[in-house]
């Protein structure tokens, strides 16, 4: 599974749609709808957003798993 996948997957589990979650961390909606489908990667900065407000961390965001 790729990050866009991981990042939709934790965006449906908490019941938001792509608008609000843009909205939630500060960035334009189609810019986030980028992020889903694979076209874009948002920077580290953007990613720590992400994942501290799903409360997760960056590798279970990014789907990396050492088990």
């Amino acid at each position: 599974m790729k990050f866009n996948e991981y990042l939709k997957r934790h965006r449906e589990t908490y019941g938001y749609t792509q608008k609000q979650m843009a909205e939630l961390i500060g960035i334009a909606p189609r810019s986030y709808q980028r992020y889903e489908s694979g076209e874009r990667e948002p920077d580290i900065e953007t990613l720590v957003q992400i994942a501290d407000f799903f409360k997760i961390s960056l590798d279970s965001l990014i789907g990396r798993d050492f088990s």
